[in-house]
């Protein structure tokens, strides 16, 4: 197919492609502007509660064994102690959990302060109020760039009746439901 047949079907210019630059404005452009849902990864370590908050997970990588995956940043100063949690509780946020978002990345505060959790006796750790939960463990890590992705083999799942949280251009915009007919 031609660009010009492309921009017909996709209804852009596509001859506005630009090099993918680490780190540029375009590449921060075209990765902010794919909505994502808003994950809690969380669990205990020697009795105390780590999490994380990622918007990168990835379900349905494998349905026999169930897995997902997600990938965090090399320099993250959580995912080291995290991973040594037996497993990690993935919590799917909630469109009302914007605050627990925010809270969960803070860098320099009480990460679980007030938040209403549940611990299994694996390690993992949820959030309640969330729209669905995973127990997984870690089955995999490979490098990636400036990034390593994990894979989750998920023992356990749960789903409640909210709707994700998701996170498109630096803001929580609200999913709207449309009725097929």
């Amino acid at each position: 197919m031609t660009l010009a047949g492309l921009d017909r079907r996709f209804g852009t210019d596509v001859a506005v492609l630009a090099p993918a630059i680490s780190h540029s404005d375009q590449v921060r452009a075209v990765f902010g502007g794919f909505p994502a849902a808003v994950v809690a990864l969380c669990g205990t370590v020697g009795g105390a509660p780590y999490g994380m908050i990622a918007t990168s997970l990835a379900v349905g990588v494998s349905f026999d064994p169930p897995m997902a995956l997600f990938s965090v940043r090399n320099d993250s100063s959580t995912w080291p102690v995290l991973k040594r949690a037996g497993r990690i509780g993935v919590s799917v946020l909630s469109e009302g959990q914007a605050v627990a978002c925010r809270q969960l990345a803070a860098k320099d505060a009480d990460r679980f302060a007030g938040l209403d959790t549940h611990a299994t006796l694996h390690g993992s750790l949820f959030l309640r109020d969330a729209s669905s939960w995973m127990d997984c463990e870690i089955a995999g890590e490979l490098p990636a760039g400036d990034h390593t992705v994990v894979t989750f083999r998920i023992h356990q799942v749960g789903h409640g009746p909210g709707t994700p949280l998701l996170y498109h251009d630096g803001r929580f915009p609200r999913m709207r439901h449309e009725h097929l007919s």
